[in-house]
């Protein structure tokens, strides 16, 4: 029995270690994924920064961890009512329904 559990303690942390080499790619994989969100709510060269910053490994764990206690370091462009363009409501057309 002790021999198994050695064989699996062993084949356990060498998964983990394949899986934590990956974790940064990972990470850049995603910061790619929403440039497109950031570009938007940012502005082109805001979010660009952002997302630059965000797909450096340990630079965007680092940002990503001062801006979960103080907020965004790169603010949001304003919306057309001043507030962040995140905050400005979307236009939606509303199609009648029957009427009674």
């Amino acid at each position: 029995m002790k021999v198994s559990r050695a064989v699996g303690r062993w084949a356990g942390m060498r998964v983990v270690r394949r899986l934590s080499k990956s974790i940064p790619f990972v990470g850049a994989l995603a910061a790619v994924a929403f440039a497109g969100h950031a570009v938007r709510r940012k502005g082109l060269m805001g979010g660009m920064v952002s997302s630059g910053l965000d797909a450096i490994p340990f630079v965007g764990a680092l940002k990503n961890g001062i801006e979960l206690f103080t907020g965004d370091l790169i603010p949001d462009r304003p919306g057309p009512d001043g507030l962040g363009a995140a905050a400005a409501p979307r236009a939606t057309t509303r199609r009648p329904g029957p009427r009674s």
